[in-house]
């Protein structure tokens, strides 16, 4: 018996396969470079105290107001089921949803675990920019370095005149964004022009804000921003989730849902427990820090440790 393959079904599937790619590369880039998501299979901690911030954020209450106390260990050893790489339609921010089981054996030490496979390279070109009050104008454009241009945007024909070319570039939320590279001025300079200001406007960019672009192998293009100043979302986090995360973990049998929002060099200054008669000896926020002024956004008094990342300074001090 003969077998003929569909090749528009293959072609299909290669399509969908490389915008998928090409989504997770600019959801990454959006996210910033200390960001990091685990994986489907991969084991990680459910820390509730972290949860329940998450509610009191959204719910714009005072961090440490009195909240229902459930009899459950300050961290929780779960599988992650599935992830979910998303942005807030609102504002723009990514974040990750991400699905866990419970771990019936509580000790990381002896628990069986074998990491899944690493995920398929994807080869980009890529730059960010941090605005400007320039860029951010509605009657300008944005002025790109010249390394960005030639390494990341599409070739030029420099024998045209006037020297352009229309770029189609997708955001995360699959819309299409259409932009003219041009290159002018004396001295000249690269710029995106036409569809620049309605993007600024729909986006609401201002300065402070990054403007994120890659380019694929395949000629794809996606844009994204990075907000300077963290915007609330309009999507509330519950008390009802810790609840369904509680109940989760009591049975043992349970998946339960969490939303795991990204976000700068300081000094760790004190280590001592955040809470210590709800939550003894718990590792959240347990690092008191002190922040570079030059940080340029309101950041956390408090860490916890597994959010640090030590960097080599002359005093050899670990920052964060």
């Amino acid at each position: 018996m003969e077998v003929h393959h569909n090749g528009h079904a293959a072609s299909s599937t290669a399509v969908r396969d490389t915008e998928t790619a090409l989504y997770t590369a600019l959801w990454h880039a959006c996210a910033g470079p200390f960001v990091t998501v685990p994986r489907a299979g991969e084991l990680v901690f459910y820390f509730p105290q972290g949860h329940i911030e998450q509610v009191e954020a959204s719910e714009n209450q005072a961090v440490g107001q009195q909240r229902p106390i459930y009899n459950i260990p300050w961290k929780i050893l779960c599988r992650v089921i599935n992830v979910q790489l998303k942005v807030d339609p609102g504002t723009d921010e990514v974040f990750a949803q991400v699905t866990l089981f419970p771990q019936s054996n509580q000790d990381e030490n002896t628990v069986e675990y074998e990491p899944p496979p690493p995920p398929p390279r994807f080869h980009v070109r890529s730059f960010s920019k941090k605005l400007t009050a320039s860029d951010t104008s509605t009657y300008g454009g944005l002025s790109v370095l010249k390394r960005h241009a030639e390494e990341c945007l599409p070739p030029l024909d420099m024998s045209s005149e006037p020297v352009m070319r229309e770029l189609i570039a997708k955001d995360l939320h699959g819309n299409d964004w259409r932009f003219q590279h041009i290159f002018r001025g004396q001295p000249k300079r690269h710029l995106l022009t036409s569809g620049w200001s309605g993007f600024v406007s729909s986006k609401r960019l201002v300065p402070g804000d990054t403007f994120v672009f890659l380019r694929d192998d395949n000629g794809g293009i996606g844009v994204g921003v990075r907000r300077g100043m963290i915007e609330q979302s309009n999507d509330p986090i519950h008390l009802n989730g810790v609840a369904t995360a509680w109940e989760a973990i009591s049975s043992g049998s349970t998946l339960f849902t969490v939303h795991h929002r990204p976000r700068f060099t300081g000094t760790i200054m004190r280590i001592e427990d955040i809470d210590p008669l709800r939550w003894r000896e718990s590792k959240w926020r347990c690092l008191e820090v002190r922040w570079d002024e030059n940080c340029g956004m309101p950041l956390p008094h408090r860490v916890s440790p597994w959010s640090i990342k030590p960097i080599a300074t002359p005093m050899q001090v670990d920052t964060v």
